[in-house]
């Protein structure tokens, strides 16, 4: 998931609104994003770790 993240923040940089923000500003924005995905990735494997198969 990481790379995906990496892979959509470049793509961002070199064709979309991110290529018109300052570095900084999105750095800090894909960081954000990133810790979004972590806590919404590790809510999901607690919800799905009580849930017998």
């Amino acid at each position: 998931m990481l790379f995906l993240v990496a892979a959509l923040l470049l793509m961002g940089m070199m064709l979309g609104t991110a290529a018109h923000l300052p570095l900084p500003v999105t750095l800090i924005a894909a960081a954000v994003i990133a810790g979004w995905l972590l806590v919404f990735t590790l809510r999901e494997r607690r919800h799905h770790e009580g849930t017998p198969r």
